[in-house]
């Protein structure tokens, strides 16, 4: 048989690596000053665009979709193209692809510290944004697809499985969860509400983590974990069963994350369920990962690459074991809301995601530039300070999330709560943050060491931009489906292959989201709820833009510390007219759910203003811009009539008065606070803020009868 000569585009895997390196820097250093603003808040200078709850999902998007997301593409065109022994599909297709990722994420960068947010976590870029996501990710699946079908390989290799899961799963998760109707260029409102809103954002926002975080970086560790230890796979038949059982078991664990909370309870118990299940596909992955290195483990010691990749296959396995912990009600009890949540997310992400990509680096640079790593003792000693900085970061939040949770539980001999005052859990874990910082700071020097690393290596060696190869042509033959062969057979057949995929990664999400949209009486109304009047409409607006869910939930759960220390726990019918839903993550400040009519207008103004003088100690950042920034009412009827066409009850026409009734309750907030010796504008930010706050919660105090 005549053997073809081709070569493979280095360039493109170039490109893309660069582009993590630098996304990593960045998306890292704001990490690091997010941790210090913890015990810092002044250190956003007072400007608005740099407060915590502005550049949170900066970070978040920059470490997932522009490090991480760089990195898959990266190992993605290096391993593609050379399982499938030939050139990418497209030249033209690759750029595109490239240069529209990066666009999206200079686009991110800019957008989400101007309060430009949809306020949905992993996915909180507005529709335009959204639209283009969609644009760049089918190109590149019409490229990875467009190779495989040219392949001059007979049968897929493990990893090309699960680039295609990664693909075809994350094109329906981005497609659903971003069905939003636009009130302008940069705001929409989803079309879902409350609890249906909560499980699609769940549905999609786990399996993100299952799908972006975990199956393409499966697909790496498949291919270059066995290149690095010149070793084959382990197991074939283990990666068959990992394959199908991860993607089957992964899709239903979603509602995990909403324990406890308004979600029903069948859906709550079908997350649960599956969530322990995941454990068994999760460990094999763990295990055929670690087992391909039998027989090569006196090299580990002195081979920084396996070093890494090892660490990272083990914090996969811990991450994993304790994900399905957390979904068991009794244990999610006292971990959920605290940072013992944050200390999980962070061993896989810091574990898993970066220290495969370093060592997936450490082995790709020298490879690409034809010449051997500048030195082992900078790569080893970046292995070194990185896991010192996985430790002092994870360990204190460990200590400071059970420390939250014993102490918002505890009770007097009296039966009243020991510590009433939400204040007095964060001051005592100040010195965690610190401890946290420090390891952030461990890590976020690593990367410089691998940066200059990598440099050195490279001008080492001259870049192969077309690598010569050559391969013998796959000419396709008829066959039939011989029993115990079938994934053999499947395995030359991408289409179905990858149709099979989208089956089962379909049915966990039709199971769990369909009775929820469809189902009535799932979602039971409350005759005393109405839809938020325009002043409280754009306050929301405001709380969403400044990032106020990352550190406040709305979400009162039905235990005994919550309702003593909150109030009434929370309804499914209270939140039907929320676009988002806003039930949060995380704590770092008290619930606000039944805030309304807490405290006085006046000390929510000066609690904006400066929140030390009514909480001595706090770390929130003050908010001066509130005072100053007029509210933009011209949007106020476009807001209305979007909200009437995803089911808010306005009355036709309520657009054209809805001013005049904002103006109307901003004055009143207004003249309070004028008897109260604070002359305040009444058509400023703070003023509207307010008004959404004295609005939470209030609803059930009236009517609270419960229509089916």
């Amino acid at each position: 048989m005549q053997v073809e000569k081709f070569s493979y585009d280095n360039q493109i895997v170039k490109q893309f690596t660069i582009a993590a390196l630098i996304f990593g820097i960045v998306g890292m250093l704001v990490g690091l000053i997010l941790a210090i603003q913890l015990y810092m808040p002044e250190l956003n200078l007072g400007l608005q665009y740099i407060t915590f709850g502005r550049i949170r999902p900066l970070h978040t998007n920059a470490v997932i979709f522009a490090f991480v997301g760089n990195i898959i593409f990266a190992g993605v065109y290096y391993s593609l193209q050379r399982v499938c022994k030939t050139r990418m599909f497209s030249d033209l297709l690759s750029q595109i692809h490239f240069w529209g990722w990066q666009t999206i994420i200079v686009l991110a960068a800019v957008s989400l510290p101007l309060g430009i947010t949809t306020g949905k976590e992993y996915a909180e870029l507005e529709w335009p944004i959204d639209l283009m996501i969609a644009i760049v990710w089918l190109t590149f699946g019409t490229n990875m697809f467009g190779t495989i079908i040219k392949r001059r390989e007979k049968h897929m290799y493990v990893a090309i499985w699960f680039y295609i899961a990664t693909f075809v799963t994350i094109t329906i998760l981005h497609v659903v969860n971003s069905i939003e109707i636009p009130v302008s260029l940069i705001k929409s409102y989803p079309i879902y509400a409350g609890v249906q809103d909560a499980l699609t954002q769940w549905w999609y926002g786990h399996n993100a983590v299952a799908f972006f975080l975990t199956t393409p970086y499966l697909g790496l560790m498949y291919y270059f974990l066995p290149k690095a230890a010149n070793r084959p796979v382990y197991s074939y038949r283990l990666s068959i069963l990992h394959f199908w059982a991860l993607i089957f078991l992964y899709i239903w664990a979603g509602p995990h994350h909403l324990l406890y909370t308004a979600l029903p309870d069948w859906a709550q118990s079908l997350g649960t369920v599956f969530s322990i299940m995941l454990i068994a596909p999760s460990w094999g992955g763990m295990l055929n990962g670690l087992l391909t290195l039998r027989g090569a483990w006196d090299r580990v010691r002195d081979n920084p690459i396996l070093k890494f990749m090892v660490v990272a296959v083990t914090a996969y396995g811990m991450s994993t074991f304790e994900g399905p912990m957390l979904s068991l009600k009794n244990f999610n009890a006292i971990t959920h809301y605290t940072d013992w949540t944050i200390a999980h997310a962070h061993i896989g992400a810091l574990g898993w995601n970066g220290f495969l990509s370093f060592g997936l680096l450490y082995w790709l640079i020298p490879k690409m530039w034809g010449t051997e790593l500048y030195s082992k003792k900078l790569a080893n000693l970046h292995f070194w300070v990185g896991t010192l900085g996985i430790v002092f970061y994870a360990i204190p939040l460990y200590w400071a999330g059970l420390t939250q949770s014993l102490m918002w539980k505890q009770f007097t001999p009296l039966g009243i709560l020991q510590y009433p005052n939400f204040l007095e859990t964060v001051l005592q874990i100040i010195p965690m943050y610190i401890l946290r910082s420090i390891g952030g700071l461990l890590y976020f020097a690593g990367i410089f060491l691998c940066v200059y690393n990598l440099i050195k290596t490279a001008k080492l060696g001259t870049f192969i931009k077309n690598e010569d190869a050559e391969a013998a042509p796959y000419i396709k033959e008829k066959d039939q489906m011989k029993r115990g062969l079938i994934h053999r057979w499947l395995e030359k057949r991408p289409a179905q292959f990858a149709l099979l995929a989208l089956v089962v990664v379909l049915i966990g999400g039709l199971v769990e989201l369909i009775p929820t949209y469809l189902v009535k009486s799932n979602i039971p109304t409350i005759a005393s709820v109405k839809p938020y009047t325009p002043l409280e409409l754009q306050g929301r607006d405001i709380y969403i833009r400044e990032g106020c869910n990352t550190c406040h939930s709305q979400m009162v759960r039905p235990f005994r510390s919550e309702t003593e220390r909150y109030g009434e726990y929370s309804k499914v019918g209270e939140f039907v007219y929320d676009h988002p839903f806003l039930w949060g993550s995380k704590r770092t400040g008290p619930d606000l759910h039944r805030e309304g009519g807490k405290y006085s207008n006046l000390w929510h103004y000066l609690h904006f203003e400066d929140p030390r003088q009514m909480s001595p100690g706090s770390i929130m950042p003050q908010y001066p811009w509130l005072f100053t920034q007029s509210i933009d009412i011209s949007v106020t009827p476009a807001k209305i009539n979007v909200m009437r066409s995803i089911g808010v009850p306005y009355e036709e026409g309520y657009e054209n008065f809805a001013n005049q009734d904002l103006m109307k309750q901003a004055n009143t907030i207004a003249d309070d606070l004028l008897n109260n010796g604070v002359p305040a504008e009444p058509d400023k930010e703070v003023i509207a803020l307010i008004a959404y706050l004295q609005r939470l919660g209030t609803d059930i105090k009236g009517n609270q009868t419960v229509n089916k």
